[in-house]
This record gives structure tokens, C-alpha cells and sequence, in this order.
């Protein structure tokens, strides 16, 4: 008598893979840096490179309290684990920013 294998991770989560994530899918992720001149322009370039359809208008502002650093936050569409990890690494490596959770 034939017997079914047990199903496997993959065939059960759907689209997810090894992610929790599914997509697509709103992501915020928080950019940390100086307070300088041009650090949200640039920030929301990345974003729209990445997201052809961000709005710069949900984008977060905070200031330190000695205001000296600026935490924006912005939500992007995530569509995949690979996109996610080259906007961490693009926002990670600019010389403007700090800091990326």
C-alpha cells in the first residue's frame, strides 16, 4: 500500500518560502543620520528606485532630542526577500546614513 509523503515547509507557507513576509506587502524600515541638508531627498530617491510607487508623503520624521540625528521612517511595497536585502544594503551603504532597522 502506497503511503503519502508528509508535506513539505515549501507547501505550506504559499508564496512565503523561508520568509514570514508575504508579498507583496507594506515594510517600513527606519534610516538613521546626521541632520543634514538633503538626507530625505536622498533617502526617497532609494525608496522610489526600489518602489516605483512610494509617496513621499507617508514618509516619518524625528529628530533627537539634542537634534543632532533625523530618524525617517519610510513603508515601502516589499515584493520579494531579494529586493528587501538590496534596499537595506543601498540605504546601509550611503554615506549620509547611519544606521537601518
Amino acid at each position: 500500500m502506497p503511503v503519502n509523503p508528509p508535506s513539505s515547509p515549501e507547501s505550506t507557507t504559499g508564496n512565503r518560502g523561508d520568509s514570514l513576509i508575504e508579498y507583496p506587502s507594506k515594510f517600513p524600515i527606519k534610516v538613521m543620520g546626521n541632520r543634514v541638508d538633503g538626507l530625505v531627498h536622498a533617502i526617497t530617491l532609494i525608496a522610489k528606485a526600489f518602489d516605483p510607487e512610494f509617496d513621499a508623503s507617508t514618509i516619518e520624521l524625528r529628530e533627537s532630542k539634542g537634534g543632532k540625528y533625523l530618524g525617517i521612517t519610510i513603508t515601502i511595497t516589499a515584493t520579494s526577500r531579494e529586493q528587501l536585502d538590496e534596499l537595506y544594503r543601498t540605504l546601509s551603504t550611503h554615506p549620509m546614513v547611519k544606521v537601518v532597522l
